[in-house]
């Protein structure tokens, strides 16, 4: 029995216990149950992810006019999505074979996978080579000489992306390695989540996807960045305007009191004073005393004579919040 007094029903194979919103167990299929990683909910914020999404337009943009004249040829590009997924399951997703190039852009953290389709790739290997830039229609294994000439476009890609960063000075970008087979990466451990960049590249009416991942701790101090400074109130800004002098108060007479501390007496002691007595103060003491505005402490002073009358010369200010 369950605790509600219902007889609680045992799932079947196949099916899976779920408690609901309501408190209520109900068995659901367990191909109807998908899987949610609470570690990732929280990488990016939808305000970040628009501000970031809006750079990489700019960035995508950008890009497609320099490859069209490194290429020469019509070249679009366009941003198809932007997305956060764990590393694990981002390149169990990959084709093979594919063609990835390892990069990083220094001082960032992190490593950074830029994947060509090998198709799009041979379009790139045949433009440099002289060719008119048409899409193979099938794909074979790149050469060293194929990959050093794709190499050239992934470091424009690359250069292209650190220069829409002006907010992080120097950022230097180099190319690590490559590798053909997702199976072999190990860049980051499996739950790391990555910010995923697609990008549609379409020559002629050939199109193919280009994608660029970069790592958690690579995005995060430019996220840091691009966060919007907040407001100075004008309470704030009021403290900070330096108080201005009024004329008005140019004749208003203060009283000014000087007297010494530290010197302490019984009643019974000050009872006993007479004309004559002498009274042994602290050197230290008596060699500065407190100068009080209308009873108020104000200046620190060193007592003294001027032109045959007593005098004080101030040698320190008294912070009144700070007295006891």
């Amino acid at each position: 029995m369950s605790e509600t007094g219902s007889p609680a029903t045992t799932p079947d194979a196949g099916t899976v216990s779920v408690l609901t919103a309501r408190g209520l167990r109900e068995n659901h299929k367990s191909e109807d149950i998908r899987g949610y990683d609470f570690r990732q909910s929280g990488f990016l914020a939808p305000s970040e992810l628009r501000r970031i999404r809006q750079r990489h337009e700019q960035f995508i943009r950008a890009l497609a006019a320099r490859l069209a004249m490194f290429l020469r040829l019509e070249f679009s590009l366009h941003l198809s999505k932007l997305q956060i997924a764990g590393y694990q399951k981002f390149i169990e997703g990959l084709p093979s074979p594919t063609h990835i190039t390892l990069f990083k852009t220094e001082p960032l953290k992190g490593i950074g996978l830029l994947i060509v389709p090998p198709r799009l790739g041979l379009t790139f290997v045949d433009r440099l080579l002289g060719g008119p830039g048409h899409m193979p229609a099938e794909s074979h294994e790149l050469s060293e000489i194929e990959i050093a000439l794709i190499d050239q476009v992934a470091t424009l890609i690359i250069s292209e992306w650190c220069n829409h960063w002006p907010e992080m000075k120097g950022l230097q970008p180099s190319l690590l390695g490559h590798e053909n087979n997702s199976r072999f990466l190990q860049t980051a451990t499996p739950d790391t989540a990555m910010l995923i960049l697609t990008i549609s590249g379409s020559i002629g009416e050939q199109s193919e996807m280009i994608q660029i991942v970069f790592p958690y701790a690579t995005v995060e101090p430019l996220m840091r960045l691009l966060s919007p400074s907040l407001p100075v109130s004008d309470a704030a800004t009021a403290r900070a305007a330096k108080p201005k002098w009024n004329p008005e108060f140019n004749e208003v007479k203060v009283p000014v009191i000087v007297e010494w501390q530290g010197l302490k007496m019984s009643a019974g002691e000050i009872t006993r004073l007479k004309a004559g007595d002498l009274l042994a103060l602290d050197p230290a003491c008596a060699a500065n005393v407190q100068v009080l505005l209308n009873h108020i402490p104000k200046f620190i002073g060193r007592p003294g004579t001027c032109v045959g009358k007593w005098a004080v010369q101030v040698t320190g200010s008294i912070n009144s919040n700070n007295l006891t």
